[in-house]
């Protein structure tokens, strides 16, 4: 392994340079992402060495031989002198422990300063060769979908050899593209102040990987571009070089950390509240929970936010969860989070849950069992809903803190992104439903977990629709709605007697809904005159009120009359009959409100918001809590049931 000196000195670390058009998708990135900032004065005062070129299959398989295995996998890096990967944060750590032991000499990890530095090597240039890349360093220089063959093809596939781009003035090869770097730091906001010798954080959730890969845009292979991954994260595109001599005891991020405000000042209860519910009819809404400055580009971003989750804590706040981007395949989207404290009525500003840097956080959930919160997310090896693994998260706090996040699906690949639709069986067994595909139509799987969610198993079966959501029927069997997979022009009904590992498919009473749309199926709990712990159905109908197809509720007047917007319907009997429906609106005159993003749309006694993902828990008091991508919604059991006033009373 060659090694290559580099000389101590100063640099500007990160960037607030203008970028070059032909670098921007989109345009609102022209100074970098914002965890480049603020550019600060960084002084290395020691010598070091730097491998020339990222270890190699050759190299790595005489620490780890069984990492032969994984040659090919993919298709990746077949050869002896391609790049070494599928290799994680600890195995690069490893590797170091054993070089040095065999070499008589420290190797480590670069420091993400010493990575910076060396990669500039004194230019303050997008890249070493300038504001743009000459072709051999750009490998499928594109956002991918890979390995999901629906989007993707074999020319996704690429050699990974190493050394063969033109070196940077201090000699390095490969330092943007071929495939990201693990280094030593755990990711964390730079410090606006001049640092000397800096190794980051003493904690963290991720760590930094450098310098882009193949099968991404060239945007993310700049030298100040910041990237990280869990420390267990194995993929195609993750490798690694070594550095040369001890690890400097320099600066490091200090001070306390920042605690977003959804985690700060969380109250904790001792025993159960009262519960204090309302016999009577009861609705409220919609409240923006979804608070965003306008204009803002990172960490949160104003221009989409969408898909979201909700849970009642066992301190009794409501917290709603979501993803925040500018484009939905795009790597700067990340999940952000409000609560709703006990006994306020506004929703908390939003901030930021949970945010792997540069991958692309495709999907939030949540589900609370007993004290204990879990919170799913898919995450992406790079851009794209495509290549997900899953991760899980637990808080024993009311989600003031979080465990460490733990891969539960690892390969990455279809039917692993998470739906807001979790829930439990009867014996304890949590249920997960994913997504079984990238596109519209193709089904959702369910994932089971029979020990608190330590392990989990793919049911092996497929419901018909996108994010569906299921709950399971008296007698066990499961039911199951979802988006797509149409039956005869209506929504697809899917029925399980094995726990999912297989399906039966029928055409259901309901309209199909279609693309910026999520129904919900839950158990609620509670009694009323008409019978007790029903199935609650809330979805949209899409048809114009003029239309002969459009969907009717039946008023206080026994009329029917057609709606269009969100809808309820309940049933007592295990979904055999649908006989109680209404429209998720106060039944006020027709009014202009906010939905998905800030569309208008329209809301009185014949329409209601007419897009949004939709989620709802039903917290202690009996109160159904519904959230679209925007909007929060209140009501009870016996709203439920109750009928809308007829056209002339209203």
């Amino acid at each position: 392994m060659s090694l290559v000196k580099i000389k101590s000195g100063a640099f500007l670390m990160g960037n607030d340079r203008r970028l070059p058009d032909e670098l921007l998708t989109p345009s609102c990135f022209r100074y970098g992402d914002f965890d480049e900032r603020p550019v600060h004065r960084v002084s290395i005062s020691y010598d070091y060495y730097m491998g020339q070129c990222q270890v190699t299959n050759d190299l790595y398989e005489q620490f780890d031989p069984s990492h032969r295995e994984l040659r090919g996998k993919l298709g990746f890096s077949r050869d002896d002198d391609e790049a070494a990967v599928f290799v994680s944060w600890r195995d690069a750590a490893d590797f170091c422990v054993w070089l040095s032991e065999r070499e008589g000499t420290t190797f480590r990890l670069p420091t993400e300063a010493e990575w910076e530095y060396a990669c500039k090597a004194g230019t303050i240039s997008a890249f070493h060769t300038g504001d743009e890349l000459p072709p051999a360093f750009l490998k499928n220089a594109r956002q991918t979908w890979f390995p999901d063959s629906a989007r993707s093809t074999g020319e996704n596939v690429v050699q990974l050899h190493v050394g063969k781009t033109s070196p940077n003035p201090c000699g390095l090869c490969d330092m943007h593209g071929n495939v990201e770097e693990w280094c030593h730091d755990w990711y964390g906001p730079y410090q606006e102040r001049d640092q000397s010798d800096p190794a980051g954080p003493g904690a963290g959730d991720f760590r930094v990987t450098r310098g882009g890969s193949h099968s991404t845009e060239s945007y993310y292979l700049r030298s100040a571009n910041r990237s990280g991954a869990l420390p267990d994260e194995r993929s195609w595109l993750i490798g690694f070089r070594v550095v040369q001599g001890p690890l400097p005891f320099g600066q490091r991020s200090v001070g306390r950390p920042r605690v977003e405000l959804h985690r700060s000042n969380v109250g904790q209860r001792s025993k159960p509240m009262a519960v204090s519910g309302t016999t009577a009819p009861f609705f409220a809404g919609p409240a923006r929970y979804v608070k965003i400055p306008p204009s803002s580009y990172g960490p949160m971003f104003s221009r989409h936010n969408h898909d979201p989750a909700i849970c009642q804590c066992p301190n009794d706040d409501l917290l709603a969860i979501w993803y925040s981007c500018v484009t939905e395949p795009g790597r700067e989207l990340a999940i952000l989070a409000s609560r709703l404290r006990t006994g306020c009525t506004e929703w908390d500003e939003a901030s930021v849950f949970w945010d792997a840097p540069d991958r692309n956080d495709h999907a939030p959930a949540l589900f609370c069992d007993g004290n204990r919160i879990f919170h799913f997310n898919g995450l992406s090896a790079a851009a794209t809903w495509g290549p997900l693994q899953t991760i899980l998260r637990t808080s024993d706090d009311s989600g003031s803190t979080w465990s460490e996040a733990r891969i539960i699906i690892e390969d990455h690949g279809p039917r692993h992104m998470p739906i807001a639709s979790v829930f439990s069986l009867d014996d304890g067994t949590i249920v997960l439903p994913c997504d079984a595909v990238t596109v519209g139509s193709g089904g959702t799987a369910l994932w089971l977990s029979n020990d608190g969610g330590n392990t989990w198993n793919d049911a092996g079966g497929t419901i018909a629709g996108i994010h569906a959501s299921a709950a399971e029927l008296g007698d066990g069997r499961l039911l199951a709605f979802g988006r797509g997979d149409e039956i005869n022009g209506s929504m697809a009904m899917s029925i399980s007697a094995d726990r999912g590992k297989s399906w039966t498919y029928s055409a259901s009473p309901f309209p199909p809904i279609r693309g910026g749309q999520r129904l919900i199926l839950k158990r609620l709990k509670g009694v009323c005159e008409e019978g007790s712990d029903p199935l609650l159905f809330i979805s949209f109908a899409n048809e114009p009120l003029e239309s002969e197809n459009a969907y009717p509720i039946i008023d206080m007047k026994g009329e029917r009359r057609p709606v269009s917007g969100m809808y309820s319907a309940l049933s007592f009997d295990d979904g055999a009959t649908w006989p109680f429906g209404r429209l998720i609106s106060d039944d006020e005159p027709t009014r202009t409100i906010e939905a998905l993003d800030g569309m208008p749309c329209t809301m009185g006694p014949n329409t209601a918001e007419i897009n949004g993902y939709l989620t709802a828990c039903q917290s202690a008091d009996g109160m159904v809590q519904l959230i679209s991508s925007t909007n929060h919604y209140v009501f009870n059991l016996e709203w439920l049931i109750g009928r809308p006033p007829g056209f002339t009373d209203v």
